[in-house]
C-alpha cells in the first residue's frame, strides 16, 4: 500500500459479491471472497454461487488493485482465468466497496462486493 491510499489494508478481509454483469448473483450464497496484502501485495481466495473455488494474486497502488485470477465454475468445472482492476470506495457506512472492472467471456465486465461487517 502506498501514501497515497486512502482506504486501509484489505488484509484479512471479506467481502461478498452484491452485483456482476458476468452472472446473477446469488443473495443467498454469493460469491465471497478473503484478501491478504502485505507490502504491495495482494492475494486471496474466492468461493460460493457460480465458483466452486477460485485463487488470485495481484498488487496494490493507492486505492486501486490489479489481479489475476483464476477459479472453477460449478456448472461444468470450467477452469477461468482473467484479469482485473478495481477501484476501492467507503460504502456509506464505512465498509469498503471494491468496484472490479474485468475481462471475461472476451468481453468487459463489472461486478461491485462489499465488506463483510464484523460481527
Amino acid at each position: 500500500m502506498t501514501s497515497t491510499a486512502t482506504i486501509p489494508s484489505l488484509d484479512g478481509r471479506r467481502f461478498r459479491m452484491v452485483s456482476s454483469t458476468t452472472s446473477v448473483v446469488d443473495a443467498e450464497t454469493p460469491s465471497e471472497f478473503v484478501y491478504w496484502e502485505k507490502d504491495g501485495a495482494i492475494w486471496g481466495d474466492y468461493s460460493g454461487d457460480t465458483v466452486t473455488f477460485g485463487r488470485f494474486v495481484g498488487t496494490r497502488t493507492g486505492d486501486t488493485i490489479w489481479v489475476s485470477f483464476v477459479h472453477v465454475l460449478v456448472s461444468d468445472g470450467t477452469v477461468v482465468t482473467g484479469n482485473g482492476e478495481s477501484e476501492l470506495e467507503r460504502t456509506d457506512d464505512g465498509r469498503i466497496r471494491l468496484v472490479e472492472h474485468y475481462e471475461m467471456h472476451d468481453l468487459p465486465q463489472l461486478s461491485v462486493c462489499e465488506e463483510v461487517a464484523a460481527a
